[in-house]
């Protein structure tokens, strides 16, 4: 080594990133704030009526809840192999991934009009008591955002088929994973709060 070599500053490693835009990061922030007002509205309300809430609970069916967590459990690896092939610019590996991803969203919202219908065959709407209430608002709210979710990853599927994304660029993928990320992690709260616990 050189003195001229040894006098050179080492380089700085490689900043951290934070995937996607800062601004989708900044409305997935907002959507979670939302999401955890109504848990906690949901919780003050359980605990003024905690008989009623677990004789309700036991209504809803916990094997449709556990199928549709594994569904988007499954669904957001997929996302994160679509990720991860487009850094690879395996376009087409990534669009396959984002499709299986889409699927599995469908298979949610299948499982979910499904667990709707039944309900509204058996007499039970919205209005039928303070669980009830409950779990409509944000059972369907979440089905919202599967939907929506599901039309960024058809968004995604298409750019990424025409090669939008790749190691150049993946910044609006990572965007829209994050996103169905969110998707999930609402899920796995929701799920247990609203169909398990006691």
């Amino acid at each position: 080594m050189t003195a001229i070599t040894a006098a050179l500053p080492a380089e700085a490693p490689a900043a951290k990133r934070l995937p996607g835009y800062l601004a989708v990061w900044a409305f997935i922030l907002a959507e979670m704030l939302l999401f955890a007002m109504l848990f906690a509205s949901y919780a003050f309300a359980r605990v003024d009526n905690v008989e009623m809430f677990n004789l309700y609970q036991q209504t809803l069916d916990r094997n449709a809840g556990a199928i549709n967590t594994l569904l988007l459990v499954t669904g957001s690896w997929f996302v994160v192999l679509a990720v991860q092939a487009a850094h690879r610019d395996d376009s087409r590996a990534a669009s396959r991934h984002i499709a299986f991803g889409f699927l599995c969203g469908g298979g949610f919202l299948a499982v979910k009009v499904f667990e709707y219908a039944t309900k509204f065959g058996e007499g039970i709407f919205f209005s039928t008591s303070t669980f009830y209430r409950f779990y409509f608002s944000l059972t369907f709210f979440h089905f919202m955002h599967v939907i929506l979710g599901m039309v960024v990853l058809a968004i995604l599927w298409v750019k990424t088929r025409q090669g939008a994304y790749g190691s150049h660029d993946a910044h609006g993928l990572e965007s829209g994973a994050v996103y169905w990320h969110m998707v999930d992690l609402l899920w796995i709260v929701l799920f247990p709060l609203v169909y398990v616990m006691r």
